[in-house]
C-alpha cells in the first residue's frame, strides 16, 4: 500500500505548510496505520536558522513531530468518514496528549514512520498510542491521544450557528 497526497487531503483538512504528512504506507481502518514523513532542509521551520548554525540547531522541532504523529492519528480516526473541509462536517479535536517520551532527535534527510493504533473508540471520541521510529530506532512514544469529532455546527459562533442547533440550546 502506498496512499500519497491526494488521499491524505481528502481524509483531513491539514494543507500545506501544516500538513506533516506524506505517505500512508499501512492502513487497517479502526485498529492501526503507518505513514511516513520526509523532513527535508526545505521546511519553514528551518527559514530562520542562521548559516553558522551548529548541527544541533537542525533538530527538528518535537512540537512539529508530536503534530505529525497527530496527523497519522487523525487520519487513522477518521478513514471511513472523511472530510476535508475544516468548515463542514464534523471537526477534529484534540483532547487530550499525554505520557509523551522523546528517545532522540530528527535531522533533514530523515524519513520517520508513525505507527499509530486505535486503544478504544466510543461514538465520535478515540483513544489513540503508538510511535515514531527512524531508521528503525523509537524516537517518539504517544501513550494516549484523545481526539474527538464535533459537529462544526456546535463549535460555531452564535451569529454561524444553524436553526437546529439553535432551537437544540447549543
Amino acid at each position: 500500500m502506498n496512499i500519497g497526497q491526494r488521499r491524505i487531503k481528502q481524509t483531513i483538512p491539514h494543507r500545506f505548510p501544516i500538513l506533516l504528512v506524506d505517505r500512508v504506507v499501512e492502513v487497517v481502518p479502526g485498529e492501526r496505520l503507518r505513514a511516513l514523513k520526509a523532513v527535508t532542509g526545505a521546511e519553514p521551520a528551518y527559514a530562520d536558522v542562521a548559516q553558522d548554525a551548529p548541527e544541533s540547531a537542525y533538530a527538528y522541532p518535537v512540537p512539529l513531530l508530536i503534530e505529525s504523529w497527530a496527523q497519522a492519528a487523525v487520519l487513522l480516526a477518521v478513514w471511513e468518514t472523511p472530510n476535508p473541509d475544516v468548515l463542514a462536517g464534523k471537526v477534529e479535536l484534540a483532547g487530550a496528549i499525554n505520557d509523551i517520551r522523546v528517545h532522540a532527535p530528527v535531522f533533514p534527510g530523515s524519513m520517520v514512520e508513525h505507527q499509530v493504533e486505535i486503544v478504544k473508540a466510543i461514538g465520535d471520541t478515540s483513544i489513540l498510542a503508538g510511535r515514531t521510529l527512524c531508521g528503525g530506532e523509537p524516537i517518539l512514544e504517544v501513550n494516549h491521544f484523545v481526539l474527538a469529532l464535533r459537529d462544526i455546527s456546535l463549535l460555531a459562533g452564535p451569529e454561524s450557528r444553524t436553526e437546529e442547533a439553535q432551537r437544540a440550546g447549543v
